[in-house]
């Protein structure tokens, strides 16, 4: 059952990617972006951690390259907790923000780079999965926020 008792019925259920708390703990314990790439592929926020970082140092269409695999990664997490390619990927559970900070990376790569279609596409995206998301991301001083 929906937490909002008066949302939308025609909207699908918000998806809820499944914890991974070993990420977690070694995000916690200092791992290093590209270690956690190796020992979590499948996992988006590695990607987007590693995106992040190469954006802040100028590396462009090295995070580009990123933030697609960290956005790839994510489609299928998604799919795999039910997502049907429409509906709410709410930042408010945790466990959705490397898909979402994925997106926005790809986002701002794409338009350092001029792809302006796929910029534009990917902002209506990752507004329509949660229109508090960029406000969030840009609050915790994360750079590819926009």
């Amino acid at each position: 059952m929906s937490e909002n008792p008066h949302r939308n019925l025609l909207e699908p259920e918000p998806t809820l990617l499944p914890a991974q708390p070993e990420l977690d703990a070694r995000i916690e314990a200092g791992d290093e972006a590209e270690d956690l790439a190796r020992q979590f592929p499948a996992a988006s926020l590695p990607w987007a951690l590693l995106a992040e970082d190469a954006l802040a140092d100028g590396r462009t269409i090295e995070g580009y390259a990123y933030a697609r695999v960290g956005y790839h990664r994510g489609l299928d997490a998604l799919r795999r907790a039910g997502w049907r390619g429409a509906g709410p990927v709410p930042w408010r559970h945790e466990p959705n923000r490397g898909f979402l900070r994925s997106l926005a990376a790809l986002g701002s790569a794409a338009a350092q780079i001029a792809e302006l279609e796929e910029a534009e596409r990917v902002t209506v995206f990752l507004r329509d999965s949660d229109p508090t998301a960029v406000d969030a991301m840009r609050d915790a001083g994360l750079g590819a926020a926009g």
